[in-house]
Protein backbone atom coordinates (compact mmCIF):
# COMPACT_ATOMS: atom_id res chain seq x y z
CA UNK A 1 0.00 0.00 0.00
CA UNK A 2 1.39 3.17 -0.86
CA UNK A 3 1.96 6.00 1.73
CA UNK A 4 0.68 9.68 0.49
CA UNK A 5 3.03 12.09 0.62
CA UNK A 6 1.93 15.03 2.52
CA UNK A 7 3.89 18.34 2.26
CA UNK A 8 5.55 20.25 5.60
CA UNK A 9 3.19 22.45 7.31
CA UNK A 10 5.27 25.51 6.71
CA UNK A 11 4.17 25.59 3.05
CA UNK A 12 0.99 24.13 3.87
CA UNK A 13 0.38 26.90 5.83
CA UNK A 14 1.94 29.83 3.00
CA UNK A 15 0.15 28.24 0.31
CA UNK A 16 -3.13 28.84 2.28
CA UNK A 17 -2.49 32.47 2.68
CA UNK A 18 -1.28 32.91 -0.28
CA UNK A 19 -4.90 31.51 -1.41
CA UNK A 20 -6.80 33.89 0.99
CA UNK A 21 -4.61 37.15 -0.59
CA UNK A 22 -5.78 35.89 -4.06
CA UNK A 23 -9.48 36.44 -3.48
CA UNK A 24 -8.83 39.53 -1.93
CA UNK A 25 -5.86 41.55 -2.19
CA UNK A 26 -4.69 44.45 -0.48
CA UNK A 27 -5.29 47.73 -2.13
CA UNK A 28 -2.85 50.63 -2.64
CA UNK A 29 -5.00 53.13 -0.25
CA UNK A 30 -2.81 56.13 0.37
CA UNK A 31 -0.65 58.37 -1.60
CA UNK A 32 2.96 59.82 -1.49
CA UNK A 33 1.96 63.93 -2.21
CA UNK A 34 6.07 64.20 -2.22
CA UNK A 35 6.94 61.51 -5.17
CA UNK A 36 3.02 60.98 -6.07
CA UNK A 37 2.98 57.54 -5.57
CA UNK A 38 0.07 54.78 -4.46
CA UNK A 39 1.15 52.53 -1.70
CA UNK A 40 0.19 49.76 0.83
CA UNK A 41 1.15 51.02 4.52
CA UNK A 42 2.46 49.11 6.86
CA UNK A 43 -0.11 48.78 8.71
CA UNK A 44 -2.87 47.68 5.95
CA UNK A 45 0.08 44.40 5.91
CA UNK A 46 -0.28 44.05 9.68
CA UNK A 47 -4.16 44.37 9.81
CA UNK A 48 -4.50 41.51 7.15
CA UNK A 49 -1.50 39.07 7.62
CA UNK A 50 -1.98 38.47 11.69
CA UNK A 51 -5.24 36.84 11.40
CA UNK A 52 -4.57 34.96 8.62
CA UNK A 53 -0.84 33.82 10.38
CA UNK A 54 -2.96 33.03 13.20
CA UNK A 55 -5.61 30.75 11.69
CA UNK A 56 -2.71 29.26 9.59
CA UNK A 57 -0.83 28.99 12.91
CA UNK A 58 2.53 30.38 10.83
CA UNK A 59 5.24 32.09 12.92
CA UNK A 60 7.57 34.90 11.02
CA UNK A 61 10.75 35.57 13.24
CA UNK A 62 12.62 38.10 11.37
CA UNK A 63 16.67 38.07 11.89
CA UNK A 64 18.77 40.89 10.79
CA UNK A 65 22.08 39.82 9.11
CA UNK A 66 23.50 42.87 7.75
CA UNK A 67 22.76 46.39 8.68
CA UNK A 68 24.60 49.55 7.25
CA UNK A 69 24.55 53.26 8.38
CA UNK A 70 25.54 56.75 6.54
CA UNK A 71 24.98 60.55 7.03
CA UNK A 72 23.59 62.08 4.34
CA UNK A 73 22.86 65.93 4.16
CA UNK A 74 19.22 66.98 3.83
CA UNK A 75 17.20 70.47 3.39
CA UNK A 76 18.26 72.97 5.40
CA UNK A 77 22.06 71.43 6.27
CA UNK A 78 19.83 68.86 8.30
CA UNK A 79 22.00 65.45 8.97
CA UNK A 80 19.73 62.36 8.03
CA UNK A 81 20.83 58.97 8.55
CA UNK A 82 20.37 56.40 5.71
CA UNK A 83 20.00 52.71 6.94
CA UNK A 84 20.14 49.58 4.98
CA UNK A 85 19.17 46.06 6.35
CA UNK A 86 19.58 42.95 5.34
CA UNK A 87 16.72 40.79 7.11
CA UNK A 88 16.05 37.19 7.12
CA UNK A 89 12.21 35.95 8.06
CA UNK A 90 12.20 32.41 9.60
CA UNK A 91 8.57 30.88 8.79
CA UNK A 92 8.17 28.28 11.09
CA UNK A 93 4.84 26.03 11.14
CA UNK A 94 3.21 25.60 15.45
CA UNK A 95 1.92 22.28 13.90
CA UNK A 96 5.07 19.94 12.86
CA UNK A 97 7.96 22.65 13.67
CA UNK A 98 8.96 22.97 9.82
CA UNK A 99 10.45 25.92 8.37
CA UNK A 100 11.61 28.37 5.38
CA UNK A 101 13.50 31.07 5.20
CA UNK A 102 13.42 33.96 2.88
CA UNK A 103 15.15 37.34 3.06
CA UNK A 104 14.73 41.29 1.87
CA UNK A 105 16.25 44.13 1.95
CA UNK A 106 14.83 47.63 3.70
CA UNK A 107 16.32 51.24 3.43
CA UNK A 108 15.00 54.04 5.14
CA UNK A 109 16.04 57.65 5.47
CA UNK A 110 15.18 59.46 8.85
CA UNK A 111 16.20 62.43 10.93
CA UNK A 112 16.60 61.05 14.64
CA UNK A 113 16.84 57.52 15.60
CA UNK A 114 14.16 55.67 14.42
CA UNK A 115 15.81 55.38 10.76
CA UNK A 116 16.47 51.31 11.76
CA UNK A 117 12.77 50.75 12.91
CA UNK A 118 11.34 52.39 9.17
CA UNK A 119 13.90 49.94 7.54
CA UNK A 120 13.07 46.93 9.34
CA UNK A 121 9.40 47.57 8.43
CA UNK A 122 10.27 48.37 4.63
CA UNK A 123 12.19 45.28 4.61
CA UNK A 124 8.92 43.08 6.07
CA UNK A 125 6.28 44.64 4.38
CA UNK A 126 8.24 43.82 1.22
CA UNK A 127 9.34 40.23 2.01
CA UNK A 128 5.22 39.74 3.00
CA UNK A 129 4.19 41.09 0.16
CA UNK A 130 6.48 38.69 -2.56
CA UNK A 131 6.14 35.50 -0.46
CA UNK A 132 2.84 35.54 -0.62
CA UNK A 133 2.41 37.24 -3.96
CA UNK A 134 -0.57 39.47 -2.00
CA UNK A 135 -2.33 41.78 -5.48
CA UNK A 136 -3.49 45.11 -5.52
CA UNK A 137 -7.40 44.92 -4.17
CA UNK A 138 -9.92 44.84 -7.08
CA UNK A 139 -11.16 48.23 -8.22
CA UNK A 140 -14.34 49.75 -6.24
CA UNK A 141 -17.39 49.90 -8.44
CA UNK A 142 -17.33 53.51 -7.24
CA UNK A 143 -14.06 54.46 -8.20
CA UNK A 144 -15.21 57.51 -10.15
CA UNK A 145 -17.59 58.57 -8.19
CA UNK A 146 -17.30 61.71 -5.45
CA UNK A 147 -17.37 59.58 -2.24
CA UNK A 148 -14.12 57.91 -3.56
CA UNK A 149 -12.47 61.19 -4.46
CA UNK A 150 -13.54 62.28 -0.45
CA UNK A 151 -12.41 59.10 0.73
CA UNK A 152 -8.82 59.66 -0.52
CA UNK A 153 -8.09 62.34 1.60
CA UNK A 154 -6.88 60.40 4.26
CA UNK A 155 -3.04 60.56 2.51
CA UNK A 156 -0.86 58.83 5.17
CA UNK A 157 2.65 58.98 4.57
CA UNK A 158 4.75 56.01 4.15
CA UNK A 159 6.15 55.85 7.51
CA UNK A 160 3.06 56.45 8.83
CA UNK A 161 1.73 59.65 10.99
CA UNK A 162 3.76 59.03 14.20
CA UNK A 163 6.99 58.52 12.69
CA UNK A 164 6.36 61.63 9.96
CA UNK A 165 5.50 63.97 13.17
CA UNK A 166 8.66 63.17 14.76
CA UNK A 167 10.74 63.45 11.62
CA UNK A 168 9.04 67.11 10.77
CA UNK A 169 10.29 67.98 14.66
CA UNK A 170 13.77 67.31 14.11
CA UNK A 171 13.65 69.25 11.06
CA UNK A 172 11.99 72.19 13.11
CA UNK A 173 14.63 71.90 15.72
CA UNK A 174 17.45 72.42 12.79
CA UNK A 175 15.66 75.51 11.46
CA UNK A 176 17.98 78.45 11.56
CA UNK A 177 15.96 81.20 10.20
CA UNK A 178 12.38 82.31 10.71
CA UNK A 179 12.33 81.80 6.64
CA UNK A 180 13.44 78.26 6.99
CA UNK A 181 10.99 77.91 9.65
CA UNK A 182 8.16 79.15 7.44
CA UNK A 183 9.94 76.96 4.18
CA UNK A 184 9.12 73.80 6.10
CA UNK A 185 5.35 74.82 6.82
CA UNK A 186 5.08 75.67 3.29
CA UNK A 187 6.71 72.76 1.84
CA UNK A 188 4.90 70.41 4.12
CA UNK A 189 1.29 71.99 4.46
CA UNK A 190 -0.46 69.22 2.34
CA UNK A 191 0.47 67.11 4.42
CA UNK A 192 -0.29 69.00 7.28
CA UNK A 193 -3.42 69.52 6.07
CA UNK A 194 -4.50 65.83 6.17
CA UNK A 195 -2.63 65.58 9.62
CA UNK A 196 -4.63 68.06 10.96
CA UNK A 197 -8.23 66.02 9.83
CA UNK A 198 -6.39 62.51 10.90
CA UNK A 199 -4.91 63.12 13.50
CA UNK A 200 -5.51 66.29 15.16
CA UNK A 201 -2.99 65.52 18.29
CA UNK A 202 0.11 64.90 16.76
CA UNK A 203 -0.64 67.90 14.62
CA UNK A 204 -0.56 69.84 17.98
CA UNK A 205 2.35 68.89 18.72
CA UNK A 206 3.85 70.09 15.51
CA UNK A 207 2.21 73.55 16.23
CA UNK A 208 3.65 73.61 19.53
CA UNK A 209 7.13 72.87 17.80
CA UNK A 210 6.74 75.66 15.11
CA UNK A 211 5.45 78.30 18.01
CA UNK A 212 8.43 77.17 19.92
CA UNK A 213 10.92 77.71 17.94
CA UNK A 214 9.83 80.91 16.30
CA UNK A 215 9.72 82.40 19.31
CA UNK A 216 13.66 81.00 19.79
CA UNK A 217 14.51 82.54 16.70
CA UNK A 218 12.80 85.63 17.46
CA UNK A 219 14.66 86.18 20.26
CA UNK A 220 17.09 89.20 20.51
CA UNK A 221 19.93 88.13 20.55
CA UNK A 222 22.36 89.42 23.37
CA UNK A 223 25.27 91.60 22.11
CA UNK A 224 28.60 91.15 22.94
CA UNK A 225 29.93 93.79 25.48
CA UNK A 226 32.72 96.46 23.84
CA UNK A 227 36.45 95.56 25.10
CA UNK A 228 37.22 97.97 28.14
CA UNK A 229 39.64 100.61 27.02
CA UNK A 230 42.70 100.68 29.32
CA UNK A 231 43.53 104.21 30.15
CA UNK A 232 46.82 105.71 28.86
CA UNK A 233 49.61 106.49 31.28
CA UNK A 234 51.28 109.76 30.87
CA UNK A 235 54.93 109.07 29.82
CA UNK A 236 57.96 110.55 31.99
CA UNK A 237 60.08 112.47 29.00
Amino acid sequence: MTRAITAPHVYRAINAITADFARAGIAKAHTNLIEQYQYRSIDDVLNRLAPLLARHRLCVLPRVLRRQAEDRAGDHDAVLVSVRLKVAFDLVSARDGSSHVVQSWGEALDAGDKGTAKAMSAAYKSAMLELFCVPVAGEDADASSHRVKAAARAVEPVQGWPAWSDDILDMIKVCESLDALDRVRTRQGQLLAALKRERPELYARIGAGFADRGQQLAAPRPKPKPAAKQAMEPVDG
